[in-house]
């Protein structure tokens, strides 16, 4: 008897991740509005800060029973949290490989923990600005991500949420290192501070790593569009800081703001060179990927990115009248593989997916 209902809340769970994902793939997240501040070449704004429970194992040493302690420990803090009135638990054991790329896709979890095999879950609010990863490297990884250049309203809503969590919670921290981490690099406050920054003009010019150079290479990272481990595409970086043990919350924050504003500064300025200098090649391009976008019957999710940085410079610059940054951005989170294979299974194939994803984008651009 006792197996049997195991068995059936282990579908019930499922059968109520999978409608979970059916809802989330409905609507664009908040962070991809593009209607933040400088949100013309900074999409959006990530603090994440890392936290572990006293008295057990890292992830990669603890066994499977203590790891479903730290799942029900954090659940039930969770719910006695004002922040995550509404949230959604989605238990990553009974969460089909689909649905977890679908989230990594919407960049609520790492591309690392959705191939996880141990107990693990993910706390989601309604708005996809708050979100939480149990059991990756740390216990918990905890998310605020806000459109355009938000690192403060990010840090605000992030810090609440660390306050009501630790009132439930007995967090590992020592009083000469700070948070103690699985990496030691995020040991001290356990914060990475990340940017997600558009930056075409100074691809097209080369000149990306020679900022990043000037710009104290020791203490920011450079990622791809899904963070760690992953490729740019589309000429969208992501940029965070790199040291955390020693420094303040508000002392990241405030250097990474320089950063971006630096980087902002530096995108707008090569803009206008390609203005003075380049303009007739520059129109050239970006009108190419428009005609491309508007009229191909296959494209390939990568080949889409790189369209869309065109367009979107386009747009920004006011060669192109029509397209929102909003429409770019459906564009770019419901064409990608995953996301297309979840509102139509029947789209296995990558051939298929890109004969279909043509016709979505045509039907957006026209």
């Amino acid at each position: 008897m006792k197996v049997v209902r195991k068995t059936a809340r282990i579908r019930s769970e499922k059968q109520r991740g999978v409608e979970i994902i059916d809802q989330l793939i409905k609507k664009l997240p908040s962070w991809a509005s593009g209607r933040g501040e400088q949100g013309d070449i900074l999409l959006s704004t990530r603090i994440r800060l890392a936290r572990n429970l006293y008295g057990i194992p890292f992830p990669s040493t603890a066994g499977d029973e203590e790891l479903q302690a730290v799942v029900e420990a954090v659940e039930k803090a969770c719910q006695q949290s004002r922040v995550f009135d509404g949230a959604v638990y989605l238990y990553l054991q009974q969460t089909d490989e689909i649905s977890r790329k679908v989230l990594v896709e919407r960049r609520l979890i790492s591309p690392m923990f959705a191939e996880a095999k141990h107990p693990g879950m993910v706390v989601i609010d309604t708005a996809e600005n708050i979100s939480i990863m149990v059991n990756e490297e740390d216990h918990l990884r905890i998310q605020s991500i806000q459109p355009g250049l938000g690192l403060k309203e990010a840090w605000r809503v992030i810090s609440r949420v660390d306050d009501e969590l630790s009132e439930h919670l007995s967090y590992a921290f020592s009083e000469q290192f700070g948070y103690l981490t699985a990496c030691p690099t995020n040991t001290g406050t356990g914060m990475r501070a990340s940017i997600l920054i558009h930056l075409p003009a100074l691809s097209i010019l080369d000149e990306v790593e020679q900022i990043i150079r000037e710009l104290a290479p020791s203490e920011i990272a450079v990622r791809g569009f899904y963070g760690e481990g992953t490729e740019v595409i589309g000429n969208i970086f992501q940029i965070s800081n790199q040291l955390t043990l020693g420094r303040t919350e508000t002392a990241i924050i405030d250097r990474l703001e320089v950063v971006a504003n630096k980087f902002i500064e530096m995108e707008q300025e090569a803009r206008e060179r390609l203005l003075k200098k380049q303009r007739v090649d520059l129109e050239d391009r970006i009108y190419r990927s428009l005609g491309i976008l508007r009229h191909a019957r296959i494209m390939s999710s990568l080949e889409l990115m790189n369209h869309l940085s065109m367009v979107r410079l386009g747009v920004d610059m006011g060669f192109i009248d029509g397209l929102t940054p909003e429409i770019l951005n459906e564009l770019m989170i419901f064409t990608q593989p995953a996301h297309m294979q979840k509102l139509d299974q029947r789209l296995e194939d990558s051939h298929q997916r890109d004969v279909v994803r043509a016709e979505m984008i045509r039907q957006k651009i026209h």
